[in-house]
């Protein structure tokens, strides 16, 4: 596979970042030592390899859901500066 072309400005601008001439020099250079690395993997037969996410098994280590009993309105709302008709207050955050 030939070495793709790369357009660090283009790449800076998608990722939202704004990049100097010495930066978008150096990260070009660095973005394509890493393009090359990986297209190594290319010379490689990995059909008998699985595909993974993780390079070490993971488990569930989720609890199991189980409903409890939780706060009544009254003691939520018991420290809440500001309420009105259970329910909390709060400033404005949109404008319209």
């Amino acid at each position: 596979m030939s070495q793709p072309t790369l357009d660090i400005h283009k790449i800076a601008r998608l990722s939202r970042l704004a990049l100097t001439e010495e930066e978008a020099t150096r990260f070009e250079s660095q973005l394509g030592k890493v393009l090359e690395y990986m297209s190594a993997l290319e010379h490689h037969d990995l059909s008998a390899v699985e595909p993974t996410q993780h390079a070490m098994p993971i488990y569930d280590v989720w609890r199991e859901d189980e409903s409890r009993s939780g706060f009544t309105a009254e003691e939520a709302l018991a420290n809440a500066p500001r309420q009105s008709s259970g329910q909390f207050l709060m400033p404005r955050v949109v404008e319209e």
